[in-house]
């Protein structure tokens, strides 16, 4: 018996970052101040064999690295949009934007302020998955999306290891 051939998904895909929110998540569940997400780990794994449309790091504060916007613009050409206050009126402005571009919008963020727009883009169609530290996560957020990926410490390293002791 012949086998089936493979099915072929044409996804794109958005994805959408809360810094702030990640960054803390991280921060409480490995005790550290210097932990940093690995992009070139996650993302692939985010994707999951789908094509990337955007891939968008909100930022709240002045203190955003200019390494992380050149190492997002190279490997992914992704931007870090640095916000006035908190990400997710900018993160959800940008996500409702791109509703009718893309057919999954990923959000790393566990922040429950989310909900309403999870729900509003699954209305338009779209495929909403959230990926956040699972700890720090709403379950209302998870219960919302279509899919939902834990961020664990297999997915950050250590990006500062100048400190001098205490």
């Amino acid at each position: 018996m012949k086998q089936p051939e493979p099915v072929k998904i044409h996804q794109t895909v958005a994805i959408l970052v809360d810094g702030n929110n990640i960054e803390i998540s991280l921060h409480k569940l490995l005790g550290s101040d210097d932990i940093m997400l690995n992009f070139d780990t996650l993302i692939p794994e985010l994707l999951d064999g789908r094509g990337l449309n955007r891939l968008i790091y909100f930022r709240e504060g002045n203190s955003i690295s200019s390494k992380l916007a050149d190492r997002l613009h190279k490997h992914y050409y992704g931007s870090v949009v640095p916000c006035y206050k908190g990400a997710d009126i900018p993160l959800s402005i940008k996500a409702t934007q791109l509703a009718h571009k893309v057919d999954t919008i990923i959000i790393l963020s566990g922040d429950a302020d989310y909900v309403e727009l999870v729900r509003h883009l699954k209305s338009e169609g779209v495929r909403v998955e959230i990926a956040a530290v699972e700890e720090t996560t709403a379950q209302i957020l998870i219960e919302e999306a279509d899919y939902f990926t834990p961020i664990t410490r297999n997915d950050c390293f250590v990006y500062k290891t100048n400190h001098s002791k205490r």
